[in-house]
């Protein structure tokens, strides 16, 4: 039977990927912005806001179920102006909102939905909605019906009891600062609710579901690396190594991979305890944090199980992740159709196997044995947590024997069994290559980009593999093209389908100042870190609370969201005040500009009530302020910058966990950035480094071995 052919809504002209899987829906969704609003106060009708992202599992669900359902799309319709937000597009939107409805429910998610009035206040919100009474929640027909009657009868009430909301926010956010807490007493209290919180058996901190939340590994590698107590330094180190391992043996990790062809990394969170069952799509902004993380845990750790699996990571966005014109991609989907016969998407469908599939694509019986040893596959399906019977009879393959183990039981050879495994992991990406793949969020967003160039060149500092900087330095070149404007200065947020648009937010500019900062301290190019002062001075201007201190997250003249709002919670990413705070030390080193640094005690200031009563809340910003307040290094490489006894030098630098450290070269453009006199032209000097702890220069040295031991014995 021929489907009828849909008319499209409005969203048909947006370029958000979210927006536009909506656009052939019967709801007559508006985009945010003027003509909605016009329509709402115009015909005195509430506001339905429904917020989500396109890669989001509940958010397909809720548009099947209600957003395609004829019926419940004419109530839409009829008593509110339904406008759809695409919440990687809007975050600061998307945080205001999502403000109201865990302040009001006591909890949040997506997709997002809140009611509004006509100047946008909002008055009823709450998240994923069946379209009947179910799981003992209301139906989205009823609570439309109850909305829409209320509307008629008291809409008085309902617009003065939403009144208060806004300003309620504005003065929460002017009242953060507080003087800071003495004597490390904030780090201290962060480490002891990461120790009170953590599970011993699986890693992570907390129960079900796992969020990997990043910024807590960069916590404890930094107070592991701080702390005076080695009690305290033993297991900060031990929590960060130990859930990282768990980690990456989870089902939360994509294990079918291939090098120079893609697969592999992590999806957004666990469903379970012990990282097996995930919700599978996958977030750009996770893989680029967790590979810094498995970079960092590498250095700290020596252990190469971590460099590999940060390859893993960095394989998988060069590989599946990145454009041609080198910007990356935003998200994999968790849903796909199991075979292109389907009509239907299921989650996970792209990474589940029958015990019967694997068998037959391994090929080997003993091969096959040893595979399903390895990942814990089962003929009945090896999901303990599977509440609805998604996963009867299939398999989501996690790390539950090591080599060692099964070279045991299968008497071979650690050697051995690695062959085979490879040799399996290969035949199992050939054939899951011919599954229909999960949608491709394809837009490019500048603040997520920034993340990934940090990543990268982290990774190229560390792993000195040459293709890891040249993709920062593209993905870079292509920001710097496409989303800059170079006579303002000023960032716009997306890419898409040859479009680059939305005022840049907060985090473009936080997060792209500190990818410049790292390109530069990975390549020494100068031209990164002058553009890296001229968007953070930009910031400042757009952004900084020149009255309580703290950036908002939207610019001065953005008026996009009704209130302007300063993040405070490091999250699934961090937020934009606690990378400045960082950014503005490093530039402060790096530049020899102080007022850098005045403006980060500003900020730590700003925030010193919650860094006081909830440090834990922004672990990152507990990583600037040891930044500030303990021991500096500065290391000035001179000399060649191409010879290879400099690259000995730098990767004595780079294979080490220095955090408090910058690193630079000497050149005319860095001395006339400075306003210092130019240095001797470095292509006559010998290769050297000179190392400086706090206000205190060591002599120059031109051994590795020599510099090695400067930072192993000077820099704690």
């Amino acid at each position: 039977m021929t489907q009828p052919i849909r008319k499209p809504n409005r969203l048909i002209r947006e370029k958000s990927p979210y927006l536009l899987q909506h656009a052939l829906n019967p709801v007559d969704w508006y985009a945010w912005g003027g003509e909605a609003f016009e329509k709402a106060e115009r015909e005195n009708k509430p506001i339905f806001l429904s917020v989500g992202y396109s890669t989001c599992h509940w958010c397909h669900v809720m548009e099947r179920e209600s957003f395609e359902n004829a019926d419940i799309a004419e109530l839409l319709n009829q008593y509110f102006v339904p406008v759809k937000v695409d919440r990687e597009e809007l975050p600061d939107l998307d945080r205001l909102y999502m403000d109201y409805v865990q302040s009001t429910t006591g909890r949040g998610g997506w997709p997002m939905s809140v009611w509004l009035t006509p100047d946008r206040n909002p008055f009823y919100g709450g998240s994923y909605f069946p379209p009947e009474e179910r799981y003992g929640m209301t139906g989205f027909t009823t609570i439309l019906l109850s909305i829409a009657q209320l509307w008629q009868s008291d809409e008085q009430k309902i617009r003065e009891a939403s009144s208060g909301f806004f300003s309620d926010l504005a003065a929460f956010s002017a009242n953060r600062s507080a003087e800071l807490p003495d004597n490390d007493e904030a780090q201290k209290n962060c480490f002891r609710w990461l120790e009170s919180t953590v599970d011993p058996k699986f890693g992570g901190f907390g129960g079900a579901p796992k969020f990997p939340r990043p910024v807590l590994l960069n916590f404890l590698f930094n107070h592991a690396y701080h702390s005076g107590n080695q009690t305290d330094r033993k297991k900060a180190l031990e929590m960060a190594l130990f859930t990282l391992r768990k980690m990456a043996e989870g089902g939360i990790h994509d294990l079918v991979s291939v090098a120079g062809k893609g697969g592999g990394g992590f999806a957004r969170y666990s469903t379970d305890e012990r990282w097996h069952v995930p919700h599978f799509e996958k977030m750009l902004y996770d893989n680029a944090q967790l590979a810094i993380s498995y970079l960092e845990a590498y250095q700290c750790s020596g252990e190469t199980f971590y460099r590999s699996v940060a390859g893993d990571i960095f394989n998988y966005v060069l590989c599946d992740m990145t454009s041609p014109e080198g910007g990356f991609y935003s998200a994999e989907d968790a849903d796909s159709l199991e075979s292109e016969s389907d009509t239907e998407k299921r989650e996970g469908a792209f990474y589940l196997w029958s015990a019967d599939e694997l068998r037959e694509t391994i090929g080997n019986e003993e091969h096959a044995a040893i595979f399903a040893f390895v990942y814990g596959v089962r003929a009945e399906g090896n999901a303990l947590n599977d509440p609805h019977g998604e996963f009867t009879g299939r398999n989501i393959l996690m790390l539950q024997a090591t080599i060692e183990e099964t070279a045991v039981k299968f008497g071979k050879t650690a050697a051995e069994i690695r062959d085979v495994l490879d040799e399996a992991r290969g035949r199992l990406f050939t054939a899951r290559s011919r599954r229909p793949r999960p949608f491709l969020d394809d837009k490019i967003l500048t603040s997520w980009n920034a993340l990934m160039i940090s990543a990268l060149a982290k990774g190229y500092r560390v792993l000195h593999h040459e293709p890891y900087l040249a993709a920062a330095r593209k993905a870079a070149a292509f920001l710097l093209d496409t989303l800059y404007d170079r006579k303002s200065g000023r960032l716009l947020r997306r890419y898409r389908d040859g479009s680059a648009a939305i005022a840049g937010k907060v985090d473009d500019y936080a997060f792209f100042v500190q990818a410049l900062l790292d390109l530069y301290e990975a390549s020494f190019e100068t031209a990164y870190l002058q553009i890296a002062l001229e968007i953070a001075e930009l910031q400042n201007t757009l952004f900084y609370d020149e009255l309580h201190g703290g950036y908002f997250s939207s610019a001065s003249d953005d008026h996009t969201v009704p209130v302007r709002q300063k993040e405070s919670y490091d999250g699934a990413e961090p937020t934009a005040n606690s990378i400045s705070a960082l950014n503005l030390l490093r530039l402060g080193e790096l530049t020899g500009k102080e007022e850098f640094s005045n403006k980060a005690e500003e900020l730590f200031s700003s925030f010193g009530t919650t860094l006081a009563s909830q440090s834990h809340a922004l672990p990152q910003m507990l990583v600037a302020l040891n930044f500030a307040r303990k021991r500096r290094c500065r290391i000035l490489f001179s000399g060649e910058l191409h010879a290879p006894e400099m690259d000995r030098l730098r990767a004595v630098a780079g294979e080490r966990y220095l955090p408090g450290t910058v690193v630079m070269h000497a050149s005319a453009e860095l001395a006339a950035l400075q306003h210092v006199p130019e240095p001797i032209p470095h292509d006559d000097l010998v290769p050297q480094a000179s190392v400086c702890i706090d206000r205190t220069c060591l002599l120059p040295v031109r051994e590795p071995e020599q510099l090695a031991e400067l930072l192993d014995r000077g820099v704690q």
